[in-house]
């Protein structure tokens, strides 16, 4: 039986899932993490090329993607929330004041 992903992961690390179509809210999102397959529930919709929580980060938490910290959640969330800067903030790139 041939399974259809909804969303993919590249580490078994990450805390976030890039949706592969447009999600919606209720639905069962199949994700492919490396070799293995497992499900979340999206809590909202999620555009394509979105990122989707595998599972509950808190407000501080690094948020990891390819295996490495993305982000800092800016407030807790749930898994199968949109993930987006509305509740993250980058890790890359940030300039340090002086």
């Amino acid at each position: 039986m041939e399974i259809t992903w909804n969303a993919i992961a590249i580490d078994p690390a990450d805390g976030v899932a890039v949706a592969l179509r447009d999600l919606t809210a209720g639905e069962k999102v199949i994700v492919r993490i490396g070799g293995k397959v497992e499900t979340v529930t999206a809590r909202e919709a999620v555009a394509l090329g979105h990122k989707i929580a595998l599972r509950a980060h808190a407000a501080g938490e690094p948020v990891m993607k390819y295996g490495a910290r993305i982000a800092i959640a800016t407030q807790a969330f749930a898994a199968g929330d949109h993930v987006h800067v509305h509740n993250i903030k980058s890790a890359r790139a940030r300039k340090e004041s002086k």
